[in-house]
């Protein structure tokens, strides 16, 4: 993040250390903290994505944000964020870019530090009624390596990223998801790399035709989920979106089922 959208993070997290934002509070609506923290809403969306992907924030619906409560550990407090003075760019084409920044780690000296810059991605779980997730079989050129993969790419401009799971979906198996349920944001390499990932959920879709992507199309099955654990062992299930949904979803039957404390 840059120093703006590092301001407003810093000014969110006091908000939730001195109470000013209690457990279980909503917080004000996207276009009120825009006008009050004097934030744009694209960066004042990875500020948020940010503190959900942290535990600090949740999200309730669409674009609506809460303090968890139920939590038993509390935030810690006293620490200090690193201080960033500027940054440049190095490289930069319609993908990727690739910055350096200059960062002050507290009690540390200041040092230049690589950032990626990567778009923003939605991926989609999408269930049927007999307990099989829609996934594809396809291969990867970097780890040069086929794996099971679930559906999702980048949200285009002015889209939402519940739009682009189910545009994603649609292109690349030719299913059309009924609806989708967001339940997750998160970045999946925090220590240089910026792209925020945000991970939906779809009970139920329908089979509209051939895929449309075929760039991206791959073997296009619906996996039982009782397989998923030992795919995952195998090493067969690529990236971390669709390990993240994948969890998510085993994580909330086992909690669901009347037999999980046993």
């Amino acid at each position: 993040m840059g120093p703006k959208t590092t301001k407003v993070y810093e000014t969110i997290h006091e908000w939730l250390a001195t109470g000013e934002l209690a457990p279980g509070d909503k917080l004000p609506s996207e276009r009120r903290l825009v006008e009050q923290l004097s934030i744009g809403r694209t960066a004042l969306r990875q500020v948020l994505a940010r503190l959900v992907s942290e535990g600090a924030l949740e999200v309730r619906g669409r674009s609506s944000y809460r303090v968890p409560d139920g939590v038993g550990v509390k935030t810690p407090g006293g620490l200090e964020p690193w201080r960033i003075h500027g940054e440049r760019t190095v490289y930069d084409n319609r993908w990727v870019k690739l910055d350096l920044w200059d960062v002050e780690p507290p009690g540390m000296k200041r040092f230049e530090h690589h950032v990626v810059r990567l778009h923003h991605v939605a991926i989609a779980a999408v269930l049927d009624d007999q307990d099989r997730v829609l996934m594809m079989w396809r291969y990867r050129f970097v780890p040069k390596r086929f794996g099971w993969e679930l559906p999702g790419g980048i949200v285009d401009e002015g889209e939402s990223p519940a739009d682009t799971a189910i545009r994603e979906v649609e292109e690349e198996t030719g299913w059309r998801p009924k609806s989708v349920e967001h339940v997750v944001s998160y970045q999946p390499m925090v220590g240089m790399v910026d792209s925020p990932h945000d991970i939906f959920v779809a009970r139920g879709a329908e089979h509209v035709g051939s895929p449309t992507d075929l760039e991206e199309a791959g073997h296009i099955e619906w996996v039982p989920l009782a397989d998923i654990p030992a795919l995952m062992a195998r090493g067969d299930l690529m990236g971390s979106g669709t390990l993240v949904a994948l969890l998510h979803i085993l994580a909330s039957r086992r909690k669901q089922s009347p037999t999980a404390s046993n």
